[in-house]
């Protein structure tokens, strides 16, 4: 052992002084961060943003390992060192602030994937843990490539080889990848959440699961439907979920020997009885058109909500009070009917069970009158 350097006084009250100087340096900047992040928690309560909150959070989860190592690089600075121990303490910085970087933007991603499951919105947990990861594998990649570089290290054959690499991957799963993206835009897009009631082609149900490859439906026949992420984007959706008001068109009508004064009397009776049912906003009611056997009116009304119970209901009292109102009226709603005109000729015979018809008296007598004569 070389005691000369053991006994050397001058080490050991540099060794005195860089321990002192991290040990005040790590309190001083755990104060800092202490006092900056409650100040950000109150701020964070009175403001409408939830930046200052989750500023807070990251500053509240800071490594205490990499406050320590900057805590030790300061002290390092107040000493004298040899060049190259200069050269490796610029590494060591640049290494513990990507670290310290790395680790507040994965914080943040955690706090945003948390945040979409806790404010009470259906959403689909496949999509957001895959851009979670996404974005965190982002990170982390960049971290390490710039460390790598900033020791010098050659990253440009790396990151050609994970080009490539990718490149070979995307066309091997190709297919799997589409419905992959397709799962992706379904999640940021948001055409449709699970519990949305949607109808496409020949299907309609209710969105159960969002996966990472397929959509499952339940049908209201009762199977479920399972469906391609990528197909299903592919398709003309109609999501009812999402429908606020319901526009209503119905016909019906009155027959041909009804007068003119009480033809117009019938869209003002309509208009009354629409007014008058529950979540319903009349729009127009006209005598359409001359149909066989009818004169057809054509009534519109907007339903203020959704539910196609609610709407049935409308419907219902509306046909009803409709059905009252045009007997009270002394109307009669039409049925088709047909009417043949016979010219010339006699009339064939009429049998009932193969038996023919007794013909009256009346006419017996007028037969053998002609034939007499």
């Amino acid at each position: 052992m070389n005691w000369d350097v053991v006994l050397n006084e001058g080490l050991w009250i540099n060794i005195a002084i860089i321990a002192g100087i991290t040990i005040a340096s790590y309190l001083i900047l755990q104060t800092v961060l202490r006092i900056i992040t409650n100040r950000l928690r109150k701020m964070a309560k009175g403001s409408r943003s939830g930046f200052v909150g989750l500023a807070a959070e990251m500053l509240s989860r800071t490594s205490h390992i990499l406050l320590i190592a900057l805590s030790l690089l300061i002290a390092l600075k107040v000493v004298e060192l040899p060049e190259r121990w200069e050269t490796a303490m610029s590494h060591g910085w640049f290494i513990a602030l990507a670290f310290q970087i790395a680790l507040w933007m994965d914080t943040a991603v955690r706090l945003w994937m948390e945040s979409l499951t806790h404010d009470g919105k259906a959403r689909n947990p496949v999509t957001t843990t895959i851009i979670g990861i996404m974005i965190r594998i982002v990170i982390w990649t960049m971290m390490l490539l710039s460390i790598l570089a900033n020791l010098g290290v050659d990253i440009t054959a790396m990151v050609a080889s994970l080009g490539v690499g990718g490149i070979a991957i995307a066309l091997a799963v190709q297919t799997l990848l589409s419905d992959i993206f397709a799962s992706l835009s379904i999640g940021v897009d948001k055409p449709f959440e699970i519990g949305d009631f949607v109808v496409f082609g020949a299907v309609a149900g209710n969105i159960e699961h969002i996966g990472l490859k397929t959509t499952r439906i339940r049908a209201l026949s009762g199977e479920q439907i399972v469906c391609s992420n990528a197909d299903l984007l592919k398709q003309t959706l109609h999501n009812y979920k999402r429908m606020n008001t319901r526009r209503i068109v119905f016909k019906f009508g009155i027959t041909y020997n009804t007068p003119s004064d009480k033809v117009r009397e019938v869209s003002a009776l309509v208009k009354r009885i629409v007014d008058g049912v529950e979540h319903a906003n009349f729009d127009r009611a006209h005598f359409l058109a001359f149909d066989d056997s009818q004169l057809t009116f054509e009534v519109v009304y907007i339903m203020q909500v959704s539910d196609y119970n609610a709407y049935m209901d409308a419907q219902q009292e509306i046909n009803l009070q409709l059905l009252d109102g045009i007997r009270e009226m002394g109307l009669q709603f039409a049925f088709p009917t047909r009417s043949v005109e016979f010219i010339g000729g006699s009339f064939p015979e009429v049998t009932v069970a193969g038996v023919p018809k007794e013909k009256p008296a009346a006419n017996e007598e007028s037969e053998r009158s002609l034939t007499n004569g």
